[in-house]
């Protein structure tokens, strides 16, 4: 099979299904029949890379923010359980069915406005709030809102938004050498070997073990102490507050679609697939549902997990890919059932270690979105102003930027670049249909 274009029947949604609620598949006999022949060394260090990000500065945002707005360390556990879990499953699913490195975990904006919420509600209305905006974005799917949406979105657009989404990671890189060089130095250089002189094993391998190694040589492993000990997950009674319902819900519901979704739908166009945006809607939607039963506030697709595993990290051979999104969410269900004693391990790495891997893992998929963006001519104007938008990181009614980013890319678009709205709208190439 060809490295530098998916496979139509294997990583693309049926064309002749793709108007249904639910978009057709490979499916997942397919799926697990070639999943042993793709398990190599680059999908297993993906999955084991978009894991070690996804498990460590995330997980803190909760049990730091949990345990200062006074909740018990069994509701925190829970906590993640339900996120963590379900965020596997998610992933799992997807990229089992679809063929396509789909992962799932939770929404790290979600968390941080959850967190803030947490000192002016009782947490049984959190509970509720998380659950309503499961629902909303469940509804969502069902409505096929988000499939014409997606459809109908500029392309160049879509990358600009990802382009300045993701370029944080790759000025993390600079920000944590000039913080412990040592450490991501060695973590560059193992980067720059395996990607010039082993290019079957993921050059983001290379980073996490030599960078691992110089944390050990100096000293600079963090002591564990997550605060959370073993115990079995809640369940949680939700109760309803209509100002919970409006401060959390919504804009949580916005920030799953808007934020994580947005992105992963752009960073798997931009590898050349054609995601399954509402398969994707409606597993998000039930993500939230089920995860808010443990007290989790998200389930979804995540926009930088599905990155690392959808770059060329994880091998050549697009229609592989997927099994590193497999390997993903297995960590990640481990992760969630056995949270005190991981949080304990993962968190021992160096921050600056975990930054520098992240960013050298998303170098593959920048250049693949900077080129998305501006390789044309079309929609020029409106991707440089969703880039910009994207790159500040601004908040707006506790909305994070992408979403924002969407808005102000095809709005400063329709004014200046009218002629590009031609005709029957855009399709995914960007061109007009």
């Amino acid at each position: 099979m060809s490295s530098t274009s998916p496979s139509t029947h294997e990583t693309a949604p049926r064309p002749e299904r793709e108007g249904r609620l639910i978009e057709g598949g490979p499916g997942f006999a397919s799926g697990l029949r070639d999943l042993r022949r793709h398990l190599n060394v680059a999908t297993v260090g993906a999955g084991l890379v978009a894991a070690i990000f996804g498990c460590t500065g995330p997980a803190l945002i909760i049990i730091n923010g949990g345990t200062e707005a006074g909740l018990s360390a069994d509701l925190v556990t829970s906590w993640i359980f339900g996120i963590y879990v379900f965020g596997g499953v998610i992933s799992l699913v997807l990229a089992l069915f679809y063929k396509i490195p789909v992962t799932g975990a939770w929404s790290i904006p979600g968390a941080v406005l959850v967190v803030g919420a947490l000192a002016t509600f009782e947490f049984s209305d959190m509970v509720g709030a998380f659950l309503v905006a499961g629902v909303l974005v469940f509804l969502l799917g069902v409505t096929g809102l988000m499939r014409r949406v997606a459809s109908w979105l500029p392309v160049p657009i879509v990358m600009a938004m990802i382009a300045g989404a993701l370029i944080r990671f790759g000025i993390g890189v600079v920000n944590a050498g000039l913080s412990a060089p040592v450490i991501v130095g060695a973590a560059v250089i193992g980067f720059l070997l395996l990607s010039r002189f082993i290019k079957s094993v993921p050059g983001a391998v290379g980073a996490l073990l030599l960078g691992t190694a110089a944390a050990a040589v100096t000293g600079a492993f963090n002591d564990s102490a997550s605060g959370l000990g073993m115990s079995a997950p809640t369940l949680m009674a939700p109760t309803f507050d209509l100002n919970a319902i409006l401060a959390v819900s919504v804009p949580l519901a916005v920030l799953v679609i808007g934020a994580e979704n947005a992105q992963a739908t752009g960073v798997l166009m931009a590898e050349k697939y054609r995601p399954p945006v509402n398969s994707m809607t409606l597993i998000s939607g039930l993500g939230g549902i089920l995860a808010s039963v443990f007290g989790g506030h998200n389930a979804n697709i995540a926009g930088p997990m599905t990155a690392i595993c959808s770059s060329e990290q994880a091998g050549e051979d697009r229609s592989g890919r997927y099994a590193a999104t497999v390997v993903n969410g297995i960590l990640f269900i481990a992760f969630g059932i056995a949270a005190g004693a991981a949080v304990a391990a993962v968190t021992m790495l160096p921050g600056e270690l975990i930054a520098a891997v992240a960013g050298l893992a998303m170098v593959g998929v920048l250049l693949s979105a900077f080129s998305g963006a501006f390789a044309g001519s079309r929609f020029q104007v409106g991707a440089l102003a969703a880039l910009v938008i994207a790159m500040s990181g601004v908040t707006v009614l506790n909305i994070s930027s992408p979403f924002w980013a969407l808005v102000g890319g095809v709005l400063i678009s329709l004014v200046l670049e009218p002629k590009d709205f031609k005709a029957n709208g855009t399709t995914h190439d960007g061109q007009t249909a």
